[in-house]
């Protein structure tokens, strides 16, 4: 959806509004996407291993795809949406975008309309340099316009195509296509109300929704996944996922509008819980959770929220063994096994901190992109006085985080105290020369 947007920005060098975006990590929510998806995923004749989804905390209603196999999942769109059905109507016309290898053949749209671009720019300099300044100007203006009507135009084209490839994995995965015409009226009405015209699709990187909306109707209406129920389980998991996201993105007055204390389901529990934490209340936060433990004892991520209240309302000693709790019942959960490390770490106690490594070394094998799990370790390690490896993690921290310069200091320091041809001295050699290379390349754009 955004993704052809925002590169047709940089393509003209359009000025657009800059947008504070943040990644959302969550271990529920994450394996609630790989378990809503999986059979879309396969159906597109991809493997769920290599795709990724990724929770953006942004509120508008917006997924798109980049960086491969890369689905990024607007944290406004969770909330907006009615059922899981819907969620996963979106999934499957991104997944499209990936099958098609969109972002590979992005060229073949952009070049053309670079060339009309270019050969107007050219045509204007030269009626400029024979005094014919308003020509000049004129030849620029349709020479943009063109080169932007030819863009659209195979935006438009890749839209519609993946709105069809969408349509079939659905239908292989035995899912309704009721979701996704529900989710594309949701998008016309918002077009209404933002008056956005609806009669003119050429100035526009997707076809209207109405168009959409016929096109697809007569597709879903006549498979045989069509009256397909929605699964009870998953929608009873996506409450849970749309309340604590409301909790933890949305003022708590609206939290509280939302989900009144009237509510004990675990959706409101959750969300209250998080709205409480949010605004400084632990006392009323702990409450809730602990009502939301009692409906569930051992559920591994009502733990997780009880314990990671716990621990960041400075009651280390009793988030520790709810925490433990949580990892016993999802050991394979990186973020959890983490925040157990984590809470091991701030005890300052020598034999937690012996206990906290192994978790903290076990979730970075399952997930290598959480900055903080690296940072818990080189808080490990320099505790420990062992520079080197706390050096690296400091590596692998920037290295993440974007601070190329901080993870090639660290990378070199961990190289220069690491026995040389061991896989941690490689690895500080490998983290060197790819920010060697990118400060190189920034550089040379200065």
């Amino acid at each position: 959806m955004a993704r052809l947007v925002a590169l047709l920005l940089l393509l003209f060098g359009l000025a657009g509004p800059a947008t504070a975006q943040s990644i959302l990590r969550d271990a529920e929510t994450e394996a609630f996407f790989r378990d809503i998806s999986r059979d879309l995923v396969l159906a597109a004749g991809l493997e769920p291993k290599n795709v990724q989804f990724v929770l953006v905390g942004d509120n508008s209603i917006n997924a798109f795809v980049t960086g491969g196999q890369n689905v990024f999942i607007h944290s406004g769109l969770i909330i907006t949406a009615d059922n899981v059905n819907e969620l996963q109507g979106v999934i499957a016309h991104e997944l499209g975008h990936i099958a098609a290898g969109h972002n590979v053949r992005f060229g073949e749209g952009a070049a053309p309309a670079s060339k009309i671009s270019l050969l107007s720019l050219i045509g204007a300099a030269a009626a400029v340099a024979m005094g014919a300044g308003e020509a000049g100007m004129a030849i620029l203006g349709m020479g943009q316009a063109a080169a932007m009507g030819k863009f659209l135009a195979f935006t438009r084209d890749q839209e519609s195509r993946t709105d069809q490839a969408g349509a079939v994995f659905l239908s292989k995965a035995g899912i309704s296509g009721k979701g996704s015409l529900d989710f594309f009226k949701k998008l016309q009405n918002q077009e209404f109300r933002l008056a956005i015209p609806q009669n003119n699709e050429y100035v526009r990187t997707h076809p209207l929704s109405g168009t959409r909306i016929a096109n697809l109707t007569a597709v879903y209406e006549k498979d045989p996944a069509w009256n397909a129920p929605i699964d009870p389980r998953l929608q009873a998991r996506f409450e849970r996922i749309k309340g604590k996201l409301v909790g933890y993105v949305e003022e708590p007055r609206v939290v509280l509008q939302k989900y009144p204390e009237r509510l004990s389901t675990p959706a409101a529990l959750y969300a209250r819980a998080y709205a409480w934490h949010r605004s400084g209340y632990p006392d009323q936060a702990m409450a809730e959770a602990a009502r939301l433990v009692a409906t569930a004892p051992d559920d591994p991520y009502f733990l997780e929220l009880e314990g990671q209240i716990l621990l960041e309302s400075g009651k280390v000693d009793d988030a520790i063994p709810v925490l433990r709790k949580a990892v016993a019942r999802a050991p394979t959960e990186p973020m959890i096994l983490t925040l157990l490390g984590h809470a091991l770490v701030t005890s300052e106690t020598p034999q937690l901190q012996a206990e906290a490594e192994p978790l903290l070394r076990r979730s970075v094998s399952l997930d290598r992109e959480n900055p903080f799990t690296w940072y818990q370790l080189g808080v490990i390690y320099d505790r420990r006085g062992d520079k080197p490896r706390a050096a690296l993690a400091a590596a692998e921290r920037f290295s993440l985080e974007g601070n190329t310069m901080g993870a090639m200091m660290n990378a070199r320091a961990a190289r220069d105290g690491l026995p040389a041809g061991t896989p941690d001295y490689i690895r500080a050699d490998d983290i060197m020369l790819v920010a060697g290379d990118a400060l190189e390349q920034r550089k040379k754009k200065r």
